[in-house]
């Protein structure tokens, strides 16, 4: 029992580990869970090394290996009860966001359900990229980074927003300033420092002729997937000014900037998914805003 307890802390210490290696650069990370993460992990090391202990020093009786197997299951319940409420706090926190930005941009007609799409076909993206270049991003924080891409809009003027005629230069270096605006809204939230590159330069273009002229080999990983994301979206969601095209529009127009506006990997990628695929993120943006819209009606109640 003893043994079977000191297999069990180990597998407590290596779940532990992944756990913290899994957070590890989140922008939902702070300071004081850090300090817990480490104070935990410690103790489920002291744990093992007074198994390994007792077990070698031989005083090994039925009652202290009943104690000791207890002891493993219960700190196994323990953190089992931490990891699953971690995640819940996660997930109730990337809702809430979502409901916030969505009644926010529904009080615009050209950017409702924008964000939300962009954050939908942004993960899609991601879910299907190699294994190697999962690697090299976070997924959580690709989620808040597509979510929040387009916030800065919010310090952008509705007249030019909305306006229906082409945008003058004085208007258009106003519009280029709302990535900009975007990170100076975040830039509170400290731990969003990890994804405010991937926000600032998410119009910047392969060939350098971006919002801040950028070298395509400079842009992050990251933005370059909201970049394209971000450009569908906008092909395809129609405006007050003109209306959206198909899919199959989209896709052509996608191919036709490749590799001067947009990655060329990434947009080969994306034209290899399903169109169902595709398609299905718009309509759980469609589901999100319908529930952002009963809480809209309640808030003005």
């Amino acid at each position: 029992m003893i043994l079977l307890g000191f297999v069990l802390q180990i597998a407590n210490l290596i779940i532990d580990i992944r756990f913290i290696f899994s957070k590890r650069h989140n922008v939902t990370e702070n300071r004081r869970s850090q300090f817990l993460d480490f104070l935990i992990l410690s103790m489920v090391v002291l744990f093992c090394v007074v198994y390994l202990i007792i077990f070698f020093v031989r005083v090994q009786t039925v009652w202290v290996g009943i104690l000791l197997f207890a002891g493993a299951v219960f700190v196994t319940t323990v953190l089992l009860w931490i990891f699953n409420l971690t995640k819940e706090i996660r997930s109730s926190a990337f809702a809430i966001s979502e409901t916030l930005i969505g009644i926010v941009e529904a009080r615009d007609p050209n950017l409702n359900g924008h964000s939300l799409h962009v954050q939908e076909l942004s993960l899609l993206i991601y879910k299907n990229l190699p294994a190697g270049f999962k690697r090299r991003i976070n997924e959580e924080n690709l989620k808040y980074a597509a979510l929040f891409h387009d916030v800065g809009k919010l310090g952008v003027p509705e007249a030019i927003l909305n306006k229906p005629a082409s945008l003058n230069p004085e208007e258009w270096n106003v519009m280029r300033r709302h990535p900009e605006i975007s990170v100076q809204i975040l830039r509170p939230l400290k731990s969003f420092e990890l994804i405010k590159e991937w926000i600032m330069y998410h119009h910047e273009r392969i060939d350098g002729a971006g919002y801040y002229n950028i070298p395509g080999d400079k842009i992050p990983f990251a933005a370059r997937i909201i970049s394209v994301a971000d450009t569908y979206s906008a092909i395809t969601m129609a405006r007050s000014y003109k209306p959206g095209k198909s899919h199959e529009e989209a896709i052509e127009i996608l191919q036709r900037v490749e590799g001067k506006q947009l990655d060329t990997y990434i947009v080969s990628l994306f034209c290899t998914i399903p169109k169902e695929d595709v398609l299905a993120c718009m309509d759980r943006v469609k589901e999100k805003i319908r529930n952002q819209s009963s809480v809209s009606d309640m808030l003005e109640v």
